[in-house]
């Protein structure tokens, strides 16, 4: 009878410990909520930045004023500019570095305007997945120390410098990039002068003018693990970056040439115009019939990590 009892005890221990076995496999590979099960990157560099999913919040419902009206912006503000069929809007990045994402629209156009902080990237979307307008919130993750974004749809994870999700339903879709010019307030202005600027969100409780990351862009350190380094250049010198016809390249404005506002260089034997302006750290990558390529700046090592086999313009 003990014998039997033994065994039967023994059966049942052996079933609960299965099956609180597979209840920690289901939940197991997770972080902030998110299944990591079948990441479509390197799982050991996806990493929890500290704040939850929505700790560092979007902005779901952007207003803007006109430029005559953002007397709170001085001439050396950075801003992330944006301009579809005509439309001009700048998003400070003293807003962006406490919300990241910007949920907008141009027209019937919904555009995801995003920035992270750590890797100094400004990237704009084409929000729109198989036809579907989706929101993106921020996940509170990272993958090689830039953001993941998350589309509140599917609950999918989308690296902002690869465009792409890397986990989830939408596993492998990638976005449509929107020209973005990270440059100054002074510049982006001259350059459109009838752009509308980001309002800060109302009753936050933050100090927009107050930097939550300063230091950190003089500094050499990087927040989390990334899949390559290259000493090259200061891990936060900025570069222009973009990929064109599948092969990257890096144009550090360390090289660029000083004195003048734009160069002539192939990608892939693509002829291409990179016009910038050394003083605001801006560029616009643009083909050969004057049409703009979708580039962003970043930092070096920001780069390098997502494109290890980048080719880089090293001056004249």
């Amino acid at each position: 009878m003990f014998c039997m009892a033994a065994q039967l005890t023994n059966s049942c221990l052996g079933g609960t410990l299965l099956l609180v076995a597979a209840m920690f496999s289901a939940h197991a590979d997770q972080l902030n909520g998110f299944d990591l099960s079948d990441p479509l990157v390197p799982r050991q560099l996806i990493r929890a930045g500290g704040p939850p999913r929505d700790g560092i919040p979007s902005i779901d419902k952007p207003r803007f004023m006109s430029a005559a009206s953002a007397s709170s912006l001085r001439d050396t503000d950075r801003v992330l500019g944006v301009t579809v069929d005509g439309l001009a809007k700048a998003y400070p990045v003293k807003i962006l570095n406490y919300h990241e994402i910007v949920n907008d629209r141009f027209g019937e156009l919904p555009v995801a305007v995003t920035f992270c902080p750590l890797c100094g990237s400004g990237v704009a979307f084409d929000a729109r997945v198989n036809g579907e307008a989706r929101e993106f919130g921020v996940s509170g993750l990272l993958y090689n120390s830039d953001v993941l974004m998350y589309d509140r749809a599917s609950d999918s994870l989308w690296s902002q410098i690869l465009g792409q999700a890397v986990t989830g339903p939408a596993r492998g879709t990638k976005l449509r990039t929107v020209p973005v010019r990270h440059t100054t307030w002074a510049e982006w202005r001259r350059r459109h002068p009838a752009t509308l600027a980001l309002v800060e969100p109302r009753s936050t409780g933050r100090n927009y003018n107050v930097d939550p990351y300063v230091g950190y862009a003089e500094s050499a350190q990087i927040w989390a693990p990334v899949a390559h380094r290259d000493r090259r250049y200061p891990a936060k010198s900025v570069v222009v970056g973009a990929v064109v016809n599948g092969k990257a390249r890096a144009w550090p404005f360390a090289e660029l040439p000083a004195n003048d506002n734009f160069l002539i260089d192939s990608v892939d034997d693509k002829q291409v115009r990179l016009e910038y302006d050394h003083g605001a750290q801006a560029a616009a990558l643009l083909d050969e019939e004057g049409r703009e390529i979708p580039s962003f700046t970043a930092f070096w090592f920001a780069w390098v990590a997502f494109h290890p086999d980048t080719s880089i313009y090293a001056g004249r």
